[in-house]
């Protein structure tokens, strides 16, 4: 159902998607459907699934991705590592993305989701760059929640689907995000 869900609201947008179409595609009842929660809880469910493949985890560092950036060996491998991830997260969510940020003007839950997504995607990010900061891989001459902000507005999903949408492909997108970050966050 969550799959059905997602396909439509990343295809049609939040307004156009309604429960009965989502339980047509899902081959399910639209009483099943309706048992799940409101439209928002619907469309909240299918970006976390989408983006993360879970629902509801606050520590980036208790995920595998999250143990896996911070394992990393060195600077580059560590750029290379957050380019993917974050590359990997948009490909699959930067379209519900979208009919998130169209409903978060209409919607007074989701608007409120998505703030407070964005402070928690920005937190998971702090964590992972404070354990680049500890091994020396960040820039000094820059205050560290310039650093975060940097990082988070270089990997945004608003960012993604910017220059995607000017028709940059996935390799043009992960050349200039790993630029970005090699000068903009991390130390030469």
């Amino acid at each position: 159902m969550l799959e059905a869900a997602a396909e439509l609201f990343a295809a049609d947008g939040y307004a156009r998607t309604t429960l009965a179409r989502i339980a047509a595609a899902a081959g399910v009842s639209a009483e099943t459907v309706q048992g799940q929660g409101p439209k928002a809880a619907l469309l909240i469910a299918a970006i976390e699934h989408a983006a993360f493949g879970i629902s509801g985890e606050d520590d980036i560092l208790n995920l595998e991705v999250g143990r896996a950036l911070v394992a990393a060996r060195d600077r580059d491998e560590a750029i290379d590592m957050l380019v993917r991830a974050h590359t990997r997260v948009h490909q699959r969510s930067a379209r519900l993305a979208e009919a998130l940020i169209g409903a978060a003007h209409a919607d007074p839950e989701l608007d409120r989701y998505r703030r407070n997504l964005i402070a928690s995607v920005t937190l998971q990010q702090r964590r992972v760059l404070e354990a680049y900061h500890d091994r020396g891989w960040l820039r000094t001459d820059v205050p560290f929640d310039e650093l975060v902000l940097g990082f988070a507005a270089v990997g945004s999903t608003e960012t993604y689907l910017r220059l995607t949408a000017c028709g940059w492909d996935v390799d043009t997108y992960q050349r200039w995000c790993r630029r970005m970050l090699s000068e903009t966050v991390f130390a030469r």
